[in-house]
């Protein structure tokens, strides 16, 4: 959604305002469903779960919330990490790169971050599975309100939204995400006028604009109920870690004319708004959000709710689908079949095996913690351990761009110590639920490292077997008694040295074609290659030529398309003719199923001749972008 320079130039307005609306239904439908529960569990955790809240409580747990959302959301992350990107890309994955923590050697402080870095990837995972659930929960809840003999049905009402949520995701959502930012508008002006239509009850609430409201509650209070009450306003900031990694989708400026001119607005006059009611009325404290409606809006805003919920809920599915893109291009967790729902967009994708897994977790969230009070305390700790871990990771790549370190230090490490207080906050619920996400991300990242591991243990076997290019060109030279009309082509992962296919096939036909090009592909640390720079074609001797395909890792690879692009550019042009046969790396052919090795039709016109007699031509059909999408490899693969 982002325009080109010529776009921008001719419609400078218009092009902003899209991708500002746009960004508001995936990048703020998170953090924009947060005043569903934040404020009414931080006003819990003030009385101690019990008691009558008081106004001096109220004032200090509205003033606590609008500070971090100004600390935490307005200043690092707006102001501050939307700066740390990878080329108009952002995200964990996208520091990881930055920082060249891919290919660090072992024992390194680089590999030491990469490690880091991929627990913080996980906890996305474990994020992903907890905020459908709490959302769509806390949403439908509101139906208790003006009818608590609906209560039986909040839960089956929650799975069916969830279930028909995870269905739908096959189906892509390209046409109902043109609705996504419209939608959202509405749902953050309503939130402004309910949240204004309850500041004018209690004009004082607006004291709350003070930090030392939340500073004097705060050190007045018991150690564990500071605690508690912190871990409890961290909700109103979860989701804000959504502002970086969408960030290639929309653009820096529609990101932060997004927040500062309709989110933050909104979402401070809401918060401020239910904390009047609180003071008006305490007795209000299970439903501080419905209660800022008339009685007659309350199930048309339960309608709204989870219709924003929704919307909250798909972005952060299609987050952990890119994620999964990602981390499978850099090597981090094993391929598996990406499904893209649209032509015309490569960022519409559906991974089947990572949308059940999703769902069954989300499922069993509800199921098993059965409320929003009780998924509270699951919520929060893996945010705020993955924010910790941005703010490391964009203080290492600050000073990597040559800021000053004295400043770095200083003002990374001013959020970093808010970030860990947040975080020690959030793990006093770590047996209330907060174990959940946990294990989720402990699970994922084991994978992951366990994964990358196998894989450099694999290529090691693989290069130690591999021959070294001198050997293929004496091959090609003087060992090899025939050459078969045609193009064969391998694919190699290394472009080094000869791929293992190709020497299976020389050793079981004793032969080569006329024409063999191998083909490697190389995930680069930036998010995108230009076509320009695409393909790298080195000619290592008459007919032996090696094509090279870079891509980024935000990138899906198109070896087919790319490979043909390259081909009419090069001597192997002629391997685009439907006459040339292309050999399967995967399939290579056995001494037996030659066809017609040497031109002599199987007449065996030697001893030598491995030709089978009267043996029918056969192809091998490659499709290189199916094999690379459904994950399939081979034994011979190099």
């Amino acid at each position: 959604m982002t325009a080109t320079p010529a776009e921008a130039s001719s419609s400078p307005l218009i092009i902003p305002t899209a991708a500002t609306i746009g960004a508001l239904g995936v990048v703020y439908g998170d953090i924009g469903t947060s005043p569903l529960y934040a404020l009414k569990e931080a006003a819990k955790a003030a009385t101690g779960h019990g008691g009558t809240i008081t106004p001096d409580a109220v004032l200090g747990v509205v003033s606590l919330i609008l500070w971090a959302l100004i600390l935490i959301i307005s200043i690092k992350y707006a102001l501050l990490i939307l700066r740390a990107d990878n080329r108009g890309e952002g995200g964990i994955v996208a520091l990881l790169a930055l920082l060249s923590a891919r290919n660090a050697q072992p024992g390194t402080w680089r590999a030491q971050l990469l490690i880091v870095g991929l627990i913080g990837a996980a906890l996305l995972y474990g994020d992903g599975a907890i905020t459908p659930a709490i959302s769509v929960l806390s949403a439908i809840e509101g139906l208790k309100l003006d009818a608590p003999s609906l209560a039986p049905a909040v839960m089956p009402i929650t799975i069916a939204i969830l279930v028909g949520i995870f269905v739908m995701q096959k189906q892509g959502t390209g046409v109902i995400g043109q609705i996504f930012g419209p939608v959202m508008l509405v749902w953050f002006a309503v939130l402004a006028l309910l949240g204004i239509h309850g500041i004018v009850q209690a004009p004082a609430v607006l004291a709350a604009l003070s930090p030392l409201h939340a500073f004097n509650f705060l050190t007045h209070q018991n150690f564990h109920i500071s605690f508690a009450i912190l871990g409890a306003a961290f909700l109103a900031v979860t989701g804000g870690e959504a502002m970086y990694a969408d960030m290639g989708h929309f653009g820096r400026v529609p990101i932060r004319l997004a927040w500062f001119a309709i989110a933050l607005p909104a979402l401070v006059l809401n918060y401020f708004g239910q904390a009047a009611v609180l003071i008006v009325d305490p007795s209000a404290i299970d439903h501080p959000f419905y209660q800022l409606a008339p009685d007659w809006a309350h199930y048309p805003l339960v309608a709204l709710s989870a219709i924003a919920t929704v919307i909250a809920s798909q972005a952060i599915i299609a987050g952990v689908f890119s994620l999964t893109q990602q981390s499978i291009q850099l090597g981090f967790l094993p391929r598996m079949h990406i499904h893209h729902t649209t032509s015309h967009t490569m960022g519409q994708i559906y991974v089947p095996l990572v949308n059940w897994l999703l769902a069954a977790a989300t499922l069993g969230a509800v199921i098993g913690f059965g409320s929003s009070d009780a998924l509270a305390g699951a919520y929060g700790i893996a945010v705020s351990l993955l924010m910790a871990i941005t703010t490391l990771l964009a203080a290492l790549v600050a000073i990597q761009w040559g800021y000053p370190p004295v400043i770095v230090i200083a003002v990374n490490g001013f959020f970093f110590v808010i970030d860990c207080i947040f975080f020690a906050a959030n793990s006093t619920k770590l047996f209330e639920g907060g174990w959940f996400p946990l294990v989720l991300a402990g699970v994922i990242a084991f994978l992951m490292l366990t994964w990358r591991s196998g894989v450099k243990l694999v290529e090691r076997a693989r290069g130690a077997l591999r021959q070294p290019e001198e050997d293929l060109i004496e091959t090609a030279v003087s060992k090899c008694r025939a050459r078969l009309s045609g193009t064969a082509v391998f694919l190699a992962s290394t472009p080094k040295g000869v791929p293992l296919a190709l020497t299976e096939f020389v050793k079981h036909n004793r032969v080569l074609h006329q024409r063999v090009v191998l083909v490697t592909v190389l995930i680069e640390e930036s998010p995108h290659i230009s076509d320009e720079d695409r393909a790298e074609v080195i000619e290592i001797v008459p007919g032996i030529t090696r094509v090279i395909l870079h891509y980024g890792f935000m990138q899906y690879p198109t070896i087919t398309r790319d490979w043909f692009s390259s081909a009419s550019r090069t001597s192997c042009r002629a391997s685009t003719s439907p006459t040339s046969p292309i050999m399967s790396a995967a399939k290579p052919l056995s001494r037996a199923r030659t066809f017609q090795a040497c031109g002599c039709g199987g007449n065996r016109c030697s001893p030598s001749c491995s030709a089978t007699p009267n043996a029918p031509p056969r192809s091998s059909a490659f499709r290189p972008s199916r094999w690379w999408s459904s994950g399939r490899r081979s034994r011979f693969r190099a």
